[in-house]
């Protein structure tokens, strides 16, 4: 199959497809880490559904024979989930009305970029292609447009860690978990409250917001599998 995986830097399902022999290729705004620049386009994916291809990373020029069969897709989570709404609005005014709260003092446009990562989620989850996967955190998807067909863990394949992966399907089946185990561990912070301990560690080891981020969104291995193999097997 030719499948596209949009907002994937990391190329961790791109190198699953590629295992199975599929034609995948990775798409970011950001330069690929996987190690395989020949996979990926580092350019706007509109641009590569449309043009049924493109050029990639390293140079080379990909035309698809057929156009994208299928697209998996994991636009960024910062503006739509639930985890971000604090910074939404001025910290003094929690008791007032939504209509009456002043923007964030830190991120005064943070209601715009909502408003933009709403769309680019609902553009790629209505791209022109036959079979999509669009995946997120918890987040205002679920009133914004419409439920999570699944929301589904790395536990429910093969690796102890939780993180919620709620899944936006088109003519895609739900996963099927291939190796239960356990949840986790978890950090109890001073709060009372507690963070998954990869979450923890991830967030200890990075060195910047955009290390942060890329950690946050680690596409777990047991899971990258389960999307390759059955997604493509339909």
């Amino acid at each position: 199959m030719n499948v596209l995986v949009a907002c994937e830097e990391s190329q961790a399902i791109t190198k699953e497809l590629r295992l199975l022999g599929h034609n995948a290729y990775s798409c970011d705004l950001l330069p690929c880490s996987g190690g395989h620049p020949e996979w990926h386009f580092n350019y706007d994916v509109f641009k590569v559904i449309e043009e049924e291809g493109g050029v990639t990373q390293s140079g080379d020029k990909v035309n698809l024979d057929g156009g994208w069969e299928m697209m998996i897709a994991h636009p960024p989570c910062t503006f739509l989930a639930v985890s971000g709404a604090r910074w939404y609005y001025h910290p003094e005014d929690w008791d007032m009305p939504f209509s009456l709260r002043r923007p964030h003092p830190r991120f005064p446009n943070r209601a715009q970029d909502r408003e933009d990562a709403v769309a680019f989620f609902i553009r790629l989850l209505e791209a022109p292609i036959e079979k999509i996967a669009v995946e997120n955190p918890v987040g205002i998807i679920s009133t914004r447009y419409r439920k999570p067909d699944q929301t589904v863990h790395p536990w429910m394949f093969g690796d102890e860690a939780s993180k919620a992966t709620c899944l936006w399907l088109k003519n895609l089946p739900l996963l099927k978990p291939t190796d239960v185990v356990g949840k986790g561990d978890r950090l109890v912070l001073s709060s009372g409250k507690s963070l998954p301990k990869w979450y923890s560690d991830a967030l200890t080891k990075a060195k910047s917001a955009a290390e942060r981020r890329t950690l946050r969104s680690k596409t777990f291995e047991g899971m990258a599998k389960a999307m390759a193999i059955q997604w493509t097997s339909v």
